[in-house]
């Protein structure tokens, strides 16, 4: 995943994005933003955790940390989208306080239907 983490993403959302290392090796990462266009709004764009973390809590972590910054910056809600068949996105979302839109239809372009994920904070 780390060909999916090109350096704007640390440049441009230094104060909001999270890398978490074990042993000197990637474990997981948080990839969100402050919506320019909605004051109250926070989106993760893009989150990872390794297989070998899963189920350690550093999923949950990382997203406390964004949801920290978020709430400093006087954003209410935080959203991010997966997609329909992605199970485990969808269940670990939920398990940390995210309500799970219906799909929708062509989100990203035809055929790329999305769930839309919002948390209140």
């Amino acid at each position: 995943m780390v060909d999916m983490l090109p350096r704007l993403f640390f440049t441009h959302f230094r104060n909001t994005s999270f890398v978490a290392e074990r042993d000197g090796e990637l474990a997981g990462f948080l990839i969100g933003f402050l919506s320019q266009s909605e004051p109250e709004a926070a989106y993760v764009h893009f989150v990872g955790v390794s297989p070998r973390e899963r189920g350690s809590g550093l999923g949950r972590e990382l997203y406390e940390r964004f949801f920290e910054v978020a709430r400093a910056h006087a954003r209410c809600t935080v959203s991010c989208v997966t997609s329909p068949a992605n199970a485990g996105s969808l269940a670990f979302h939920q398990a940390i306080g995210f309500e799970p839109s219906p799909p929708q239809p062509g989100y990203d372009g035809p055929g790329e239907d999305r769930v839309v994920l919002t948390r209140s904070l």
